[in-house]
């Protein structure tokens, strides 16, 4: 299996001083992205204690250590370098991930993941000329997406008919388990509002 992540040699020596430091047997790092395939994705790297990784996490195994790697953020990590620059203030550890905001997926992906990428890869484009953005803030039990309606959609009065009609067309199209959606914004602040 190819190595979705690549840590260098320099930001393998880097971690393994750091995981030393913590004085526990067998201790790992574990990465993550935090709302993968969105704008807001942030790839994270964590101290992983034996018995603190997840079942699902791929293990990698690495000279110094091993690094455990969350399942739904896989495909977002290909690519990915962590890398260490020593500088005269000791250095900093950086990591690219180039494609922790674009969205990988398929039909098999977390429903929330299919959804994050219709609204990312479809929806907003259509909304950004109006100043508007539209967020999935959560998938609820009975699989209807809460939305949130940002920037210009807020309080403009053709938000009823732009959610119904587009968003929940759209996404119902390509989605066909979704339930249907739900907007948490409330429509009656009109200060950004667009005409």
């Amino acid at each position: 299996m190819s190595q979705p992540i690549q840590i260098t040699e320099s930001g393998q020596e880097y971690l393994a001083e750091l995981l030393a430091k913590q004085n526990v047997d067998d201790i790992a790092v574990r990465v993550f992205i935090t709302q993968p395939g969105t704008p807001y994705a942030e790839t994270c790297l964590a101290y992983c204690r034996p018995g603190e990784e997840e079942p699902s996490d791929e293990r990698v195994e690495l000279e110094k250590f091993s690094v455990y790697l969350d399942k739904n953020s896989v495909p977002f990590l290909e690519e990915a370098v962590v890398d260490f620059n020593a500088d005269r203030m000791g250095g900093q550890l950086t990591i690219k991930a180039p494609n922790a905001k674009m969205p990988k997926v398929n039909a098999d992906s977390p429903l929330e993941d299919r959804v994050n990428y219709i609204l990312y890869s479809e929806i907003n484009p259509g909304l950004a000329s109006h100043g508007g953005e539209i967020r999935l803030i959560q998938m609820t039990e009975e699989q209807i997406a809460v939305l949130q309606f940002g920037g210009g959609c807020q309080g403009c009065a053709a938000v009823d008919l732009t959610l119904k009609d587009g968003v929940e067309k759209t996404l119902m199209e390509r989605i066909p388990e979704l339930a249907g959606i739900r907007d948490v914004t409330d429509h009656t602040d009109t200060t950004n509002a667009y005409y």
